[in-house]
């Protein structure tokens, strides 16, 4: 009989790769449901497997038993997974398809999720969590979502805190709060997929980050040129331009909805490196406020997982709305504590402009940036010349001429590069051959003075 959720694991994990475990597992009599039938599996498929050579824990909600409803014995089994991997160092990899709680199991079921969140908590940092929703996912199991580190949501899928008809003033028709279209675009699933397209995703994602915190093999031997030349043509095409600089040109971006910073993974000489980038929109790069958290959590992920992170800066300062007015102090607070605290190796390449204090943000030599490259033609400065110009003149003086010697003697990267915030002018062609250079360079950072006990004479 051709089961729906083992299928999704079949097509995900490498051929004849996948073992079952607690198939035998059915649920607990109740005082309610005495006279229930117990189904095998609990509704739930929990194993493990292959992606590519690599052990993975996968499970796999049953939408054809009990509505693949969650069960105190049915969330006991994702519990148990998440502890044999946490044991051994493997990801997860769960496939979300459920009506929710089982009612009749009340208080058991909800404090059983409970035990899964929980544990979901434990291996956040520990090991990479990945989560493939394929049908329904509401209330708690939402939250589960926000907790794991790469979303891919089927287009017919919903996903909710609370279903969209009991929001006041709201409808499912108005606004379906609860589409894989909402959900995308406020940065609560990384990419939306379809049925054929969901296990490529997962697996290049897989392909791409350690199996855990500790991992020290997972790179690769690169056979793309190390040398190769690129090209550049500006931020607008940003991602083409991340795709060129990497191993082969793969970029597995994440959080695909949120388009004002650009985040994701490459290869650079087989070593993977998480890459945050500035996207313009009207010629102007401003950084946002869902951009500002976006980038915050990528930098902690990659710091959590030992990845090194590659920042290609150009931004014009900070987008100007109630929203940013309101919040984005606390969210740039979370950002300089993020790059502050990371111990992994971090670059800044600056291809455009950097103007102002939005620069500080984009991974700095103040808050620790390890070196930084510019491009011969990128420009720092405090303002724009005009504005400065304006500020700076007097009556009766010639505004224009103010500017142009502002920005010959204030904007000009030279300027940087002369008070050590550059370490390097390079050519945009020799982009590649300078990031692995100054990657390889720092493989093995480590702050050793953090860890001297005293002075050697």
């Amino acid at each position: 009989m051709d089961n729906k959720a083992r299928n999704i694991i079949e097509n995900l994990l490498d051929d004849n790769s996948f073992v079952e475990f607690g198939r035998l597992i059915t649920a607990k009599n109740t005082d309610f449901n005495g006279k229930e039938p117990k189904k095998e599996s609990d509704g739930v498929i929990t194993g493990h497997g292959l992606v590519n050579d690599r052990l993975v824990f996968v499970y796999s909600q049953d939408i054809d038993v009990l509505g693949g409803s969650i069960g105190e014995m049915h969330a006991k089994k994702i519990a148990d997974l998440y502890k044999m991997a946490l044991k051994v160092g493997a990801p997860v990899i769960g496939f979300i398809n459920s009506n929710g709680v089982r009612l009749y199991e009340s208080m058991d079921a909800i404090e059983a999720i409970g035990g899964i969140i929980n544990q979901a908590s434990i291996a956040s940092g520990v090991i990479p969590q990945i989560l493939g929703i394929v049908g329904n996912c509401g209330g708690c199991l939402s939250v589960l979502a926000s907790m794991n580190d790469y979303v891919v949501m089927l287009e017919d899928a919903k996903m909710y805190i609370n279903s969209p008809d009991t929001i006041s003033g709201n409808y499912t028709d108005k606004v379906d709060s609860s589409s894989s279209e909402f959900q995308f675009d406020n940065g609560n699933v990384d990419v939306i997929a379809n049925e054929d397209t969901m296990p490529i995703l997962i697996r290049n994602y897989i392909d791409i980050v350690p199996n855990n915190n500790t991992d020290s093999n997972f790179d690769d031997v690169s056979e793309d040129d190390l040398n190769r030349g690129i090209s550049y043509n500006g931020i607008d095409d940003v991602k083409g331009f991340i795709e060129e600089i990497a191993d082969d040109n793969i970029f597995v971006e994440t959080k695909c909805g949120i388009t004002n910073v650009v985040c994701g993974f490459i290869k650079l000489a087989g070593q993977t490196i998480g890459v945050a980038a500035n996207s313009e929109e009207d010629g102007k790069s401003y950084l946002n406020l869902s951009g500002t958290y976006k980038l915050t959590d990528f930098v902690n992920y990659c710091d959590a997982f030992s990845i090194p992170v590659l920042t290609i800066t150009s931004i014009d300062g900070f987008y100007a709305d109630f929203e940013t007015e309101i919040s984005m102090g606390n969210a740039l607070s979370k950002l300089a504590f993020a790059f502050t605290s990371a111990t992994v190796p971090k670059i800044n390449l600056i291809v455009g402009k950097v103007m102002g204090s939005g620069y500080i943000f984009m991974n700095s030599k103040a808050l620790g940036a390890d070196m930084v490259y510019a491009y011969p033609d990128a420009k720092m400065a405090i303002m724009d010349e005009t504005i400065a110009a304006k500020i700076l003149c007097n009556e009766g003086d010639d505004v224009s001429e103010i500017a142009r010697t502002y920005e010959e003697t204030n904007t000009g990267i030279e300027n940087g590069a002369k008070r050590g915030y550059i370490d390097r002018i390079i050519e945009p062609v020799d982009t590649r051959k300078y990031l692995i250079d100054g990657f390889e360079i720092l493989y093995s950072k480590n702050s050793y003075y953090d860890i001297k006990k005293h002075n050697a004479k």
